[in-house]
C-alpha cells in the first residue's frame, strides 16, 4: 500500500476539528484506512516561515489503497474524510465548461481507442 505523509495540524484544521492519535487511527479504521505511524519531522512552512527554514511537526503516515488515487494528498484525504464524517452534506458538485484545447485522434489510432479524455 502507498503512504501518505500528511501534517497533523494542517489536516485537522481542513477537517475543522481535533482528534487525539487514538481516535483518528479509529477513524481512519472506520473509514478502511490505517494510520501507520505518528512521527515527528521537519517541513517546510508552506509559506508560513521564510525560505530555507524548517519547523518540527507532527506527522500522520496513513497506509492508503492502491486503487484509490484521490487519498494520496491531503486535499483528498481531507475531502473524502469530511464526507464519510458527514461535514459536508455531498461530495462537491462538478460541472462541464466550455473546452480550452481539442485532442485529434488519428485515424489509425481511433481503430485501437476511440474515445480520448
Amino acid at each position: 500500500m502507498p503512504t501518505v505523509s500528511v501534517v497533523r495540524d494542517r489536516l485537522f484544521e481542513e477537517l475543522g476539528r481535533t482528534y487525539t492519535d487514538e481516535e483518528f487511527d479509529e477513524l481512519c479504521f472506520e473509514y478502511g484506512l490505517e494510520l501507520d505511524d505518528v512521527v515527528e519531522e521537519k517541513v517546510g512552512g508552506g509559506g508560513r516561515i521564510k525560505q530555507g527554514e524548517e519547523e518540527i511537526a507532527t506527522v500522520y503516515k496513513v497506509d492508503v489503497p492502491a486503487n484509490r488515487y484521490d487519498l494520496l494528498c491531503t486535499e483528498g484525504l481531507v475531502q473524502a474524510l469530511r464526507v464519510f464524517k458527514r461535514f459536508d452534506e455531498c461530495a462537491p458538485r462538478l460541472s462541464l465548461t466550455e473546452a480550452r484545447c481539442v485532442i485529434q485522434v488519428k485515424a489509425e489510432t481511433k481503430e485501437i481507442r476511440p474515445f480520448a479524455v
